[in-house]
């Protein structure tokens, strides 16, 4: 652990509350508020005209920013976001791109007003730049946020602020990633707000020290000029709001945009049983040569209309697999924002009034000055994110209206592919850097009600995109032999989730070899994890083909379709590692697809049929995880019945089946607490019972279930699972089910370590839910 720096603390930015940081402003800046009653005072059709009005603002900026910048992580992948904030830094509209940010920005615009008040002052006319991730404004160093205040009749009226990820900004590795890390220091170095705009002017002595730390400064200059253009854009459209309709008018309607969405939220949390919900997942690896696995864990509590989020328990920071506390709030927002907000407009400011954050400091999902922090938002803080989800599908599942909105976790995470070289292509060789940005295409967790959407996008970027294959083609100096759909990488459930896709590239038009960083987790452990008994999707997995041959193919007129068809061998990318792809070589990366839902062999036998018909599983795929017999193209119906029993019986040969009562109850006044358990009043107490055979399995007063347990090697759990736990970690890594012992239905089905604790059946103070149907 690296030990804390004295005077950095200073750096770290905690929300505050609007009145006690108007004090701390002093007069400094002198703030523009309303009453409570002004804002009673706002009719229904003034404030909702305002409240769109504020909307389209939000969304010019986005388009401002996408329109000016060149580079492709914002112009195809669209990882950027924007927000208008109030005079205290609550955001009032965000937008609907990188919505972890949203857990960050507002930390920035505190810092600002507490620190840049009196000097160097906050004027108007004034742009500040910032890429501390402890300050906030994003998550790591590469989210780049310039904001600005906005100023009427003297007094400061709002923010509006833009982000977006920059492609590099120096540091020892490629892109700002260095896998071996050991501190901040050697990452790109964290810049605290700075006055980049004065008076309207680009200050060219800071931009000049900007742009010089990267190695691709022209891009970075470019998306400078872009987020100060998109500020440019939301302060005029802002102004002419206040122009139209008094600057009392629009800031009320800003505050009961916010007070809105939070008593929408708090109404919706009142209407939900009280408990707490655990879940833990883990990074596999946390640097270059570690082969350890590094928890996190959550216990979310809901009482009455407020959610804590406790996070006491997580690991120690360590390698670069950390994020700070504004990564942690991001990841929360990424669940809670589709979760439980997907039916409430987005004022975050309000939403966020709503939940606690419990944490020990010097985490990996709560990390301390100087701990490397670069794999922030796309390890830790995206794997806060599916606990944080994982949480609230398990409050929610017991409602069937509600259970509309409980999502198995999507793709997991992020894999980080980095390649950097020199272009040959034209007169004058020039170098360039490329994030592939591929795995945008990951697969959607599955619903109770739906499969999850194939390469449906990122959990976190509901706007996002995969680049253009021949703009990358254009603009860099590889080949792409395929981008497809990959079957069977969906988690097999009564409802699938959604497949994810594969790439592979090779050098084309470059000599030399070109740099290449690997920075993912998801490999050894799960991290797109099904629910109530479904499978996680598959593992991800890169391969690098050395000497393969691919130019005698492609020589030959032949373009290879498959690793198969490639010559040489074939290193398996480590989950954190700086290695090189030289001419003649592929780089290979299947990234993950989406949790399953539900007992696989529950699965309608044709949507089984159906999946293999048109690609998302294969026929090996329909009877491994499905008990689904595809014969000749056709469905076998007698088959697939004796294989589902042959399944069925097997599960109950390897378990070991608990000491238990073998008693069942009356389910027809049973209540729904997932797609397999039912809780049923039997007097005075309250028992858990299987949803399909009514096998008594526990009580809520105990909150533990007498399930049949197996764990077995991860490749048990099927064909999705793409390589061994053991070519990354050292710890055992299991595929561990927990059946129903009277008729076998899966409950729990997981990858991961054989130490993982057992929240199944940790059901608190359980409520009446939804009857069964």
């Amino acid at each position: 652990m690296t030990a804390p720096i004295p005077g950095s603390e200073i750096f770290s930015s905690r929300p505050l509350d609007p009145d006690a940081l108007s004090r701390a402003v002093g007069g400094a800046v002198p703030l523009h508020t309303v009453t409570q009653e002004q804002i009673d005072a706002v009719d229904p059709l003034t404030y909702e005209v305002i409240r769109h009005r504020l909307w389209s603002v939000t969304d010019e900026m986005g388009e401002a920013l996408k329109r000016m910048s060149g580079s492709p992580i914002v112009t195809d992948a669209n990882d950027f976001d924007f927000a208008v904030s109030d005079e205290a830094g609550q955001e009032v509209q965000v937008g609907l791109y990188n919505t972890m940010l949203v857990g960050a920005v507002d930390l920035a615009i505190y810092w600002t007003l507490r620190n840049r008040s009196a000097n160097p002052g906050i004027a108007d006319g004034d742009m500040f730049l910032c890429n501390d991730p402890w300050v906030g404004g994003g998550l790591h160093q590469s989210d780049v946020i310039v904001y600005q205040p906005i100023f009427h009749d003297g007094k400061l009226f709002a923010w509006t602020s833009a982000i977006c990820h920059e492609p590099d900004l120096g540091g020892s590795g490629l892109g700002s990633f260095d896998p071996g890390a050991t501190d901040v220091f050697s990452e790109s170095v964290p810049t605290p707000p700075i006055k980049v705009v004065r008076d309207r002017v680009l200050q060219r002595d800071v931009a000049d020290a900007w742009t010089r730390r990267s190695r691709v400064p022209m891009l970075v200059g470019l998306d400078l000029r872009a987020k100060i253009g998109a500020n440019t854009v939301g302060r005029d459209r802002l102004l002419a709001v206040i122009e139209q309709y008094g600057a009392d008018t629009v800031k009320a309607v800003m505050k009961r945009m916010m007070n809105d969405s939070e008593a929408r939220l708090r109404a919706k949390l009142s209407g939900l049983p009280d408990g707490t919900w655990k879940a833990t997942g883990y990074q596999d690896q946390a640097s270059t040569g570690d082969r350890g696995l590094h928890k996190i864990t959550v216990a979310m509590t809901k009482t009455d209309d407020r959610l804590i989020f406790d996070f006491t328990g997580t690991d120690p920071q360590t390698g670069v697999i950390n994020c700070t506390y504004a990564g942690m709030r991001g990841g929360v927002m990424l669940a809670l924002l589709p979760v439980l907000a997907g039916d409430i407009p987005w004022a975050a400011g309000g939403l966020m009034r709503c939940f606690e954050l419990i944490s020990e400091e010097g985490t990996i999902n709560n990390a301390t000055f100087p701990a490397a922090v670069s794999r922030g938002p796309i390890g830790p803080a995206w794997l806060t994110g599916n606990l944080i989800a994982e949480c609230l599908a398990q409050m929610l599942d017991r409602d069937v209206d509600l259970g509309k909105n409980v999502q198995a976790s999507c793709c997991g995470t992020w894999d980080t592919a980095i390649v950097a070289g020199l272009d040959q292509r034209g007169e004058q060789p020039v170098p360039f850097l490329n994030i592939l940005m591929e795995p945008m295409a990951g697969g959607y967790g599955a619903r109770p009600v739906a499969d999850g959407m194939d390469t449906g996008g990122l959990f976190c970027i509901p706007m996002g995109r995969i680049p253009d294959t021949e703009m990358t083609e254009f603009l860099y100096p590889l080949l792409t032999l395929w981008r497809r759909e990959e079957p069977d990488s969906g988690g097999p459930g009564r409802m699938r989730g959604g497949v994810s896709a594969s790439l592979a590239v090779t050098p084309y038009g470059s000599s030399v070899p070109m740099g290449l960083v690997f920075a993912s987790a998801g490999k050894a452990v799960a991290q797109n994890g099904g629910l109530a008994g479904g499978l996680p999707g598959n593992t991800g997995l890169e391969i690098l083909a050395r000497d393969s041959g691919v130019r005698e193919l492609l020589s030959s007129g032949k373009l290879p379709g498959s690793l198969d068809e490639l010559n040489g061998t074939k290193e398996i990318g480590a989950c954190y590692a700086e290695s090189y792809l030289a001419p003649g070589e592929v780089l290979y990366m299947h990234w993950q697809g989406g949790g399953g839902y539900g007992d696989p062999l529950r699965r309608q036998p044709d949507a089984v049929a159906w999946d293999v018909a048109n690609g998302k599983v294969t026929v090996e795929g329909a009877r491994a995880n499905y008990g689904v017999v595809i014969a000749n193209g056709e469905l076998d119906a007698a088959g697939t019945a004796d294989l589902r029993a042959s399944m069925l019986d097997a599960r109950r040969d390897r378990a070991a089946a608990p000491v238990s009562q073998e008693a069942t109850v009356d389910l027809r006044n049973a209540r729904r607490i997932d797609d397999n358990l039912a809780e049923v009043s039997i007097g005075e107490a309250r028992v858990i019972a299987c949803a399909h055979c009514g096998r008594l399995l526990g009580d809520t007063k105990s909150g533990k279930l007498s399930l049949a347990r197996y764990e077995g090697p991860s490749s048990a759990a099927g064909p999705q699972i793409r390589s061994a736990p053991s070519e990354y970690v050292d710890a055992e890594v299991v595929f561990r089910q927990q059946c129903c012992p009277g008729c076998w239905t899966a409950v729990y089905s997981g990858v991961v370590p054989a130490d993982h604790p057992d929240h199944v059946g940790e059901l608190t103070a359980l409520l009446p839910a939804a009857p069964i149907d």
